[in-house]
């Protein structure tokens, strides 16, 4: 009995160096993919950096706002609240039609002049009590509207982003 050897496929001859370039193929997509996932990952750090920026930057603004909103209250009620910065009457305006637009006021700042507020007294030209009542005083109201415009950046020595918030309070 003679015993043959039955080969499946082509000869080995034709099969040289195939899995060569596969192996090279697969290799060139890996790294592929690892290049993109590297440069999602740099945007993705670079997206929460400025979340985090920005987030910080709002949160300054609604600080310096209600800090404010709280010397304001003292001043109107002539008390003295501590934490509150102390505002001064002469920092307040008092022509309630002056035109003042908060959103140009805002574009107007920069960054290195963070913080920045501009209270107003807004009151008088919601109640009526502007100067053209004839000959009334201008500050009648006993319940004062102000208000509160506050532009603030996310960190004093490297500001990389700003905030402005606009409120109307009522002390």
């Amino acid at each position: 009995m003679t015993r043959r050897s039955i080969s499946i496929g082509p000869p080995a001859r034709n099969q040289r160096g195939a899995v060569l370039y596969v192996a090279l193929i697969i290799l060139i997509l890996l790294a592929l993919i690892g290049v993109i996932g590297m440069q999602v990952s740099g945007m993705q750090e670079r997206m929460s950096a400025n979340y985090l920026a920005g987030n910080l930057a709002f949160q300054r603004s609604e600080g310096e706002a209600r800090s404010a909103e709280c010397a304001l209250e003292d001043m109107v009620n002539r008390t003295e609240t501590a934490g509150c910065d102390a505002i001064d009457s002469a920092d307040v305006d008092m022509i309630c039609d002056n035109g003042f637009d908060p959103g140009d006021w805002a574009e107007d700042q920069s960054l290195a002049t963070s913080p920045k507020v501009n209270a107003r007294l807004i009151g008088p030209c919601i109640s009526g009590n502007s100067d053209l009542d004839m000959g009334r005083p201008l500050n009648e109201d006993p319940n004062p509207i102000y208000q509160v415009t506050v532009y603030s950046t996310n960190d004093d020595d490297n500001p990389t982003a700003a905030a402005a918030i606009d409120t109307i309070f009522r002390p």
